[in-house]
Formats: C-alpha cells, sequence, structure tokens
C-alpha cells in the first residue's frame, strides 16, 4: 500500500521528512563507525611482521572501584628488533581489554607462553607500536545494516519531498 504524503497535513510531512532525516544520519553514524574499525584493523595487516620472542605472559587482576567487579587483564611482553633497534612491545591487539572471566583472559594469553617466538607486526612509522594479533575484520562484514536505514531514511524524506509538488 502507497501513501500519499500529498494529503497530509504539512506538519505530518515535516514530522516523516525529520524522521527519514534522523534514520539516515543514524544509519551513517554507524555506517562510519564500523568503517573505521575495519580500517583499523586492515591497517595492522599492512604492518611489518617481525621475530619476537615472549618475555613475560600473565594476567592482572584489577578492581577499577573498590565496588566493581573484578576485571582480569592480560599482560604480555615481547622483545623485537626493527631496523636494527631493539624494542618491547606489551598490545596483543590494537585494543587490549580486560574481562571479568579469568577464562576468557586466560585464552587470550595462552598461545602467548613466556619463552615462546612468535611473530609480531610493526608499524614501520612508529616502530615501537607493535601488535601480536591482527583485529577483526567482521566490522565490514556488519556495515549492510545501518546502510539500511540509510537507504530507508532517505527513501522516506525522498518520498516527503516528492509527494510535495503535487
Amino acid at each position: 500500500m502507497m501513501y500519499d504524503s500529498s494529503s497530509s497535513p504539512l506538519a505530518g510531512r515535516f514530522w516523516l521528512a525529520s524522521l527519514g532525516l534522523l534514520l539516515a544520519a543514524a544509519g551513517a553514524v554507524f555506517t562510519w563507525v564500523l568503517w573505521t574499525a575495519w580500517q583499523r584493523a586492515e591497517e595492522t595487516r599492512r604492518w611489518s611482521p617481525v621475530p619476537c620472542r615472549i618475555v613475560m605472559s600473565r594476567l592482572e587482576k584489577e578492581r577499577p572501584t573498590p565496588n566493581s567487579n573484578p576485571a582480569f587483564k592480560p599482560l604480555v611482553r615481547y622483545h623485537y628488533t626493527f631496523e636494527g633497534r631493539e624494542f618491547t612491545g606489551t598490545r596483543i591487539k590494537r585494543v587490549d581489554s580486560p574481562s571479568q572471566h579469568e577464562e576468557v583472559a586466560l585464552t587470550k594469553i595462552a598461545p602467548y607462553p613466556v619463552g615462546s617466538k612468535q611473530v609480531c607486526h610493526v608499524n614501520p612509522a612508529q616502530p615501537e607500536m607493535a601488535v601480536l594479533k591482527h583485529d577483526t575484520r567482521a566490522a565490514l562484514y556488519s556495515i549492510w545494516f545501518p546502510l539500511l536505514f540509510v537507504l530507508g531514511g532517505a527513501r522516506i524524506t525522498w518520498g516527503v519531498v516528492r509527494g510535495r509538488g503535487r
């Protein structure tokens, strides 16, 4: 069933156009967030792979506030050489976040036992920045969903504007 916006009062058309613009804007913001997350994930894939050695791998229990649940933060330290200079890295991924579940945090450090040899990815522009693991590309696989809001909101707004000349 088609909605004839030309027969609705001006306030109703304004409301529909505003709703369409709001949906499109919200979709655009979330699309931008997902696109930025994907770009950050792709960036580390262009960094230089370098051998490194794990010198520390453990969990740190922290309590951000006295009444909060404990959080378990995975900590690693590794040494690597890039362009003849020695560096120490501490990041597993670009953003390392604590977990309230100890077993989840343990799975993050399990692949990195002390003394093991790994490959870290070094930012050539900032060799002191390195990661052991790339971020997920899942953001790009999900980007279609907020794009539906952009298209739907644009379609609502276009329908209201197009019906104005009738």
